[in-house]
Formats: C-alpha cells, sequence, structure tokens
C-alpha cells in the first residue's frame, strides 16, 4: 500500500473514531454508570468466525463501537465509584491520542528522545511534587503491579548483594534468606509482586493493624526484631478499603535499625503529598527507599500507567537492566526507560503524565486531590441518613465504607440487606458503588477519584442510594 492510499484509508476512520468518541463522552454525565448488556450479548456481537476477507477501516470502527456500547461501563464519568480509577483529563486524552498516532517506543533515548525526555521532567516534576529524596529514580509502569515489582526488586537486588549475592545473575537457588514483612492489610499487588519475584506470598511475616488498617509500628519493631538479618518491609499509604496511612515515622525508624528495605505501596495515597491539607499524613514516607503510585487514579490520565520510584538509582537499574547485542545503549547522560522497568517493547506512558501535570499545575493538582476527599466527605455526611447505614472507617482520603444493617441486628441479616442494596444500586445506574468485607462485615465502598465528579454527582448519588435503601 502506497502512502497516498495509506492517507486515503487512514483519514477517513481517524475522523470516524473521533466522532465515535465524542458522541460517548458527551453521554457519561447521564448513560448508566455500570455495563448494561450480559455476557452472551456482549460475545454474540464480539464473536462470530474470523471473515476471509477484511473490512476497511471505517467499518471496522464502526462495528467496534456498536459491538462495545452495551459493555462499556462509564468509569470515565463522574459517578463511578466502584474502584479507585479516575476519568481522563481533556489534557491526558487528547495527549493519549497523539501518543497512539506517534506510536512510538519508549524502551530506549535512540527509539524516541522526545518520549524519554518527557518521562525524564515528569518523573522530576513528580520526585519534588511527592518530596522524594533528590536523586530518585522512576520507572513507568502499566500499573501500580509492576510498579510494586519493580520497586521490590530493587529491594531485593540490594539486601541480597549485602550479603554477597548476586541474585540477577545467580538466581535464588541457594541464595541466602530474605524476610518479608508485610501489613496485616497489604494489598493483594504485593502479594502478586512477590510471588512473581519469588519470594512467596504465604512466607511473609504479616504484622498486625489497627481498626483502620494502620499498620502497628511497635508491632513492626517487635517483628523485625525478632529476626537475625536485614528485611524486605512493605508499607502502605492510602489502604485500599479505609483510605489510612500506616505511620511511617516510626516504619522508617525500625526499618533503619534492621538495616532493612522499606517500600511504599502509595497507588493513590502518596498524591496526598499534592493537598497542603492532607500532606501531613505522609510525613516520614520520604525516608523509605521505594515507592509505588498510579496515575490514573488522581491524576487522571488514561490506563495505563503506574510509577516506581527507588531512591537508589543503581539498584534499581541493576535489578532492570537489559542488554542484547544490537541494542544502542546510552551515554548516562540519557535517558533509556528499559533500564527502569520489566517490559522492553513499550508505550511511551511519559507524554499522558506530562500533559496531566502541565495542564494542572501545583495548584490544580491540588485541587483534584482535595475536591475528592472533600466530597468523599459529603458521601460520608450524607449517608447518615440513610436507614440503617453506618459507615465504618474515618474518611481521611477519599475511601467511604458504608454498611446497611438490618433493624434485626444481626451480622448475618446486615451482609445480605448491604448486598442486595448494592446490587440494586448497580442495577439503577446513577452510579456504581464498589463492595468489600472489613472487618469480618460486608461493606458498599464509595471510591471518589473522578476529575469531572461534582457535588451535584455526590447528591445525585445519595439521593438514588435513599431511595433504594428504603426499599430494601
Amino acid at each position: 500500500m502506497d502512502r497516498q492510499t495509506t492517507m486515503i484509508t487512514l483519514e477517513p476512520a481517524l475522523t470516524r473514531a473521533h466522532e465515535l468518541a465524542v458522541e460517548f463522552l458527551r453521554t457519561l454525565p447521564d448513560r448508566p454508570v455500570g455495563a448494561i448488556s450480559a455476557l452472551a450479548d456482549v460475545r454474540a456481537r464480539f464473536g462470530g468466525r474470523l471473515p476471509d476477507h477484511g473490512d476497511d477501516a471505517v467499518t471496522v470502527i464502526e462495528t467496534l463501537a456498536t459491538a462495545a456500547e452495551g459493555g462499556l461501563t462509564a468509569s470515565a464519568g463522574p459517578r463511578y465509584f466502584g474502584f479507585v480509577i479516575g476519568g481522563s483529563l481533556p489534557a491526558t486524552l487528547a495527549a493519549d491520542w497523539l501518543t497512539s498516532a506517534w506510536d512510538q517506543n519508549a524502551a530506549m533515548y535512540v527509539m524516541s528522545p522526545a518520549a524519554a525526555v518527557a518521562e525524564d521532567v515528569a518523573g522530576e516534576w513528580l520526585v519534588d511534587l511527592f518530596g522524594l529524596p533528590a536523586g530518585t529514580s522512576v520507572g513507568f509502569t502499566t500499573g501500580a503491579t509492576m510498579a510494586t515489582f519493580t520497586g521490590l526488586a530493587a529491594g531485593r537486588h540490594a539486601m541480597l548483594a549485602k550479603a554477597g549475592w548476586d541474585v540477577e545473575r545467580q538466581g535464588l537457588f541457594g541464595a541466602p534468606d530474605l524476610p518479608v514483612v508485610v501489613g496485616q492489610d497489604a494489598h493483594a499487588t504485593v502479594s502478586a509482586a512477590l510471588q512473581m519475584l519469588g519470594l512467596g506470598r504465604d512466607r511473609v511475616v504479616r504484622v498486625p493493624s489497627d481498626d483502620q488498617g494502620r499498620m502497628l509500628a511497635p508491632a513492626l519493631s517487635d517483628a523485625l526484631g525478632g529476626l537475625d538479618r536485614p528485611a524486605l518491609v512493605v508499607a502502605q499509604a492510602g489502604n485500599v478499603n479505609s483510605g489510612s496511612f500506616d505511620p511511617f515515622e516510626p516504619i522508617v525508624a525500625a526499618v533503619r535499625s534492621n538495616g532493612g528495605w522499606l517500600h511504599v505501596d502509595g497507588a493513590f495515597g502518596l498524591w496526598a503529598a499534592a493537598d497542603p491539607s492532607r500532606r501531613e499524613m505522609l510525613h516520614g514516607v520520604g525516608g523509605a527507599d521505594s515507592w509505588t503510585t498510579d496515575t490514573h487514579k488522581y491524576l487522571n490520565v488514561p490506563y495505563d500507567a503506574g510509577l516506581a520510584f527507588v531512591a537508589d538509582p543503581a539498584a534499581h537499574r541493576a535489578a532492570m537492566s537489559m542488554s542484547a547485542a544490537y541494542y544502542v545503549l546510552g551515554t548516562g547522560t540519557q535517558r533509556d526507560s528499559f533500564d527502569y522497568v520489566p517490559d522492553s517493547s513499550r508505550r511511551a506512558r511519559g507524554f499522558t503524565i506530562w500533559a496531566a501535570l502541565r495542564s494542572l499545575g501545583r495548584a490544580g493538582l491540588a485541587e483534584l486531590v482535595s475536591g475528592a476527599c472533600d466530597r468523599a466527605t459529603r458521601f460520608a455526611g450524607g449517608l447518615a441518613d440513610v436507614p440503617g447505614a453506618s459507615i465504618l472507617n474515618d474518611v481521611v482520603l477519599n475511601q467511604v465504607l458504608v454498611r446497611f444493617d438490618d433493624r434485626s441486628g444481626e451480622p448475618a441479616a446486615g451482609d445480605r440487606r448491604t448486598n442486595a442494596i448494592i446490587s440494586a444500586i448497580r442495577d439503577d445506574g446513577t452510579l456504581w458503588p464498589g463492595s468489600t468485607d472489613w472487618r469480618g462485615r460486608r461493606a458498599m465502598k464509595i471510591s471518589v477519584s473522578g476529575w469531572s465528579t461534582t457535588d451535584e454527582d455526590v447528591d445525585r448519588s445519595l439521593a438514588a442510594i435513599d431511595r433504594i435503601a428504603r426499599a430494601i
């Protein structure tokens, strides 16, 4: 296909995709928040026998949009509260379209100097914003799971190197024991990272937490004191259920006394650093060794966009770097992104993150974070008037846990009523809440992180919750 034919084919497809995208975005304020098609229907629209001959690009795009419609959630909209998922800021969505059009492989500087520099600059901005040590290295990963994998891999390298073991070269067979210590409420992605790193999910030492999910620092000190070697420790900034923060200052002190490595899972809580009124909850977090966060949460960039920060760039690169005879390697003054992430061929994730930060600035980002947290508080206040509702957590960030007890007061009956209300709310379509178990009780979870959520959206959601709860 020659260039002229390519453009004749490409431009109509891009134009039609733009039209369909705008049509979808215009429906977000009022469309049902959950998917409305059954699995069989979605499969029928997408499925069938692969045709012998392909369709033209415009037809494919139109068919895709039709097939997907009933299976799409309005997670990019203002009343999706099921998980900590932001939408896409206008600048980030537009930057993402450009990223696809540019089609850059961001593995090495020589492949795309612009992609490398965008990551470098955005990373420096974020290190400063989060108050992390100067010189901290940054890896742009697919999400929090691989960011945690990266941070813990750097820690594994550093801890075993101290013991005289080169884990990247020698592997784990015969390696010195590396204790791993996590909080009772560590996120599932921490376990996933540990299993991929060969450190195991079940061999970890679990430190008890308080009623809000905060790791008990004295218990951590006791656990570390009972070990005969340095440990890999994972703390948490933003419990996925309660939003609570571990007490970082005493945790850092305990890990330093042990000679270990501290990783902080801050998938969404690390963004509290951008809000002056909530920054204190992160006091001491800069004393850790590595950190995880996501930008598709508070920063509201499109998927995928995780971040791994490591205070020791040498350990970071040692854990991640790869080489091949045909690679054109950097000189040390330019950024080769594959030195900091597990993958080689990869999307140029830095463009959208740079665009988000540039479009918001410090003031806009502070307002974005504080607005989400304030609306979570508004939710909690409004839910107090709903029959049988009780808030199970201290609302310190953007998470609200609410339970709907039965008049009998029996726990099992409360679980059943809570489940029934969650299901009915999702079917209603006004909002889409999450669900969870918290301290042995079933709860509805509301996570506020979308840039387009307003007070009016909260009030509209509260009215729907109240109406449904009164009927059940």
